[in-house]
């Protein structure tokens, strides 16, 4: 059997060379606050494989993306191993955009903390009198760099990210940064909107662009995952304060309340967080991991 060793990893996911394609695999490993934390979620890389499989199938029609396989037997036996079942994608080759392509479609975290001062999020000046976790009007756009891991993402303009993408890819600036603001904002349109009939609201979340070889747009990395984005229940939301979510915030939440825990968390608090990511796969898929 040929070892595969991972040409990059990042926080959570390793990514293998496997010729004319790439195996992502998303590890059981989580992070918080841009640190990568001690423990192991056990089955949170299969929720996030299956999740972002799921939502690749339902967008389709939108448009193409880099999903080939999650079927382990269309790869090589390394990933046939049973640390592996069930985390593996077989994706498609791409060229990736420097921009991290976030949409927010209600207030909170960062942009809510940003519009208490400013009454802007990102720049975006919103209308007034507005609660924390309230929807917004409409979906806004508000794309970050890309950094390194250890650095932190840093948020820019819509014009700003018109200038990253014209240097380096000359010419097609405009052209890239109109695609990805435009396919942002339609994939979390009908992805919310098919979240709430399943009674999550999707308040916010990040997607990644590449290229393909003939310069087509594809969406690529994880697709709305509990990593990506903030799901809340829609049983007992009501804005005016933070809701309780199907993500990470248990974690972050936990962390903040003990600065001391040297990124070490308790068993009950991984207990909770996969409860969470599996109620939430089975509340949007309608079926069970």
């Amino acid at each position: 059997m040929t070892e595969f060793k991972p040409i990059k990893e990042g926080k959570v996911r390793e990514i293998y060379d496997n010729g004319d394609s790439l195996i992502m695999v998303a590890t059981d490993r989580i992070s918080a606050f841009d640190v990568i934390l001690k423990n192991k979620v056990t089955k949170k890389g299969t929720v996030l494989t299956q999740m972002s499989k799921f939502w690749f199938d339902y967008t389709r029609d939108l448009l193409p993306n880099h999903m080939l396989s999650v079927d382990v037997k269309d790869m090589p036996e390394f990933f046939q191993q049973p640390q592996f079942e069930g985390k593996c994608m077989k994706c498609r080759k791409l060229t990736m955009l420097p921009i991290e392509c976030i949409v927010r479609g209600y207030i909170t975290g960062s942009g809510w903390a940003s519009y208490q001062k400013t009454g802007k999020v990102c720049g975006i000046q919103l209308p007034e009198g507005l609660k924390e976790s309230e929807k917004l009007p409409e979906p806004i756009y508000t794309p970050s760099t890309k950094a390194e891991i250890g650095d932190h993402d840093e948020n820019i303009s819509y014009e700003q990210s018109i200038d990253v993408l014209e240097k380096q890819f000359p010419g097609h600036g405009l052209e890239y940064a109109t695609k990805l603001r435009d396919y942002t904002i339609a994939l979390y349109k009908k992805c919310a909107e098919y979240a709430l009939s399943r009674g999550i609201i999707i308040a916010d979340t990040k997607f990644e662009f590449g290229l393909d070889e003939d310069g087509n747009v594809v969406l690529g990395d994880e697709m709305l995952t509990p990593d990506s984005s903030r799901f809340w229940p829609l049983e007992g939301y009501e804005p005016g304060h933070s809701q309780p979510s199907f993500d990470k915030q248990f974690v972050r939440d936990w962390l903040k309340a003990n600065p001391d825990s040297n990124y070490d968390l308790p068993q009950d608090v991984i207990d909770k967080t996969i409860a969470k990511y599996l109620e939430a796969y089975e509340l949007l898929t309608g079926k069970k991991l």
